[in-house]
């Protein structure tokens, strides 16, 4: 099996747990946190419908500076409401599904390489990135996603098992 065809998997595994966490949104809180050090819950949901579209710009680009401006280009929706969050996770799967199928493997051992202007943060083949800086990274944003959301009072979907509000 090629690298490409595991990164799509995961991607697919990982867009049923984003759908299932963004649609549990509770509407109404986008500026609350649990901690002043703390994301603010709309924040956050944005940041995790964006990620996914985040593996098509890292098979487009060998390099993100983070240190610029505009953060890269890296922008979260400005539409936090579930549905504006749903089509965004929507239109970042399907740019990114597209990228995986269109590039090779060869590509995917090239390096990419994170920075902020003349700092390297990180310097990994492309795949390696994909799956830290996208795939597991969004697992974690997901993950504080359900703690907001338990304090909240909000039902908790069930991502990798069963959880206190929902069987799988």
């Amino acid at each position: 099996m090629e690298v490409k065809e595991l990164l799509l998997k995961l991607l697919d595994r990982e867009a049923v747990a984003s759908r299932k966490a963004i649609e549990r949104l509770p509407e109404g809180n986008n500026t609350w946190k649990p901690h002043e050090r703390s994301m603010e819950l709309g924040s956050l949901a944005s940041l995790s419908a964006t990620m996914p579209g985040w593996i098509a710009l890292m098979i487009e680009t060998d390099e993100l500076d983070i240190g610029t401006p505009d953060n890269g280009g890296l922008r979260t929706h400005s539409d936090i409401t579930r549905a504006g969050l749903l089509e965004q996770l929507e239109e970042g799967l399907a740019k990114s599904r597209a990228a995986l199928i269109a590039t090779t493997d060869d590509h995917l051992m090239k390096t990419w390489r994170i920075t902020m202007g003349e700092q390297v943060l990180a310097e990994d083949p492309r795949y390696m990135a994909i799956a830290d800086n996208c795939l597991c990274h969004l697992a974690h944003h997901r993950g504080q996603l359900t703690v907001f959301y338990r304090l909240l009072e909000a039902k908790v979907p069930a991502l990798y098992g069963p959880s206190a509000d929902e069987a799988l």
